[in-house]
Formats: C-alpha cells, structure tokens, sequence
C-alpha cells in the first residue's frame, strides 16, 4: 500500500523558509512523478512543483526563484525547500505521486496523481 507523509510545516514571518518533506512507503512505481501542491479554504488545489523518476524539476510561476524541490532516492523522501517565504504563500501543502513522468523539457506535462499525503499547514505572517 502506497503511503505518503508530508511534514515540516509550521508557522514563520516573510522573507523565512521551512523545508517541507513527503516521505513514501511502497512506492510501486518504477518511473514516476512527485509534486507539490497548496491550497487554502474555499479555493482549488494549486500546483507548486514537480519532480520525476528521471530527475527532471519544474516549477509553477509562484513557486519559482524562491522554492526548490530536491528527492533523497534511497529514502524515498521528497524535499520542497521554501525560501523568502510571502504571507501569500500560507496555504496546506501536500504531496502527489504519479505513475506518469511529468516533466519534459521544463514543463510540467501530466497532473495524474494518484496518491497523496495528509497535507502539512504552513503559515506566512507579515
């Protein structure tokens, strides 16, 4: 059974960072594609972030120059570093996984994901 655990967040000022982990049990896949995801209350599930089986990392527009996804392969745990963290930015963040790559040539190409976390909140204040 595929499981996945995010955590890290919490509660910093503008301009901090946290470095947020999803940690996964049974992964069943060969090639894949994590992501990270936010959303607050009321609004749709917004993409932050990707990285897949081969490597490849992508970013959606707010999360770029400032976020960084990174993957330890013999743990199995997905990294999202925050940096110069925004009120803007609070939000429940998780974690995806896919059976599908989703990155090529820089853009992020599938959003088929099928697992996911529980979600770890994290707060921005001004």
């Amino acid at each position: 059974q595929v499981r996945l655990m995010e955590t890290g967040g919490g509660a910093v000022q503008a301009g901090g960072s946290l470095r947020l982990s999803c940690a996964v049990s049974g992964l069943p896949y060969s090639t894949y594609c994590m992501a990270w995801f936010r959303q607050v209350p009321g609004d749709e599930r917004e993409g932050v972030g990707a990285i897949d089986s081969d490597g490849g990392a992508v970013y959606t527009d707010s999360a770029t120059g400032r976020f960084t996804i990174s993957e330890d392969k013999a743990k199995n745990i997905v990294y999202l570093q925050m940096n110069n963290l925004k009120p803007e930015d609070t939000a429940m963040y998780y974690c995806g996984l896919s059976a599908l790559r989703c990155v090529e040539d820089g853009i992020w190409t599938s959003y088929e994901f099928v697992n996911w976390g529980q979600g770890t909140q994290v707060t921005v204040s001004s």
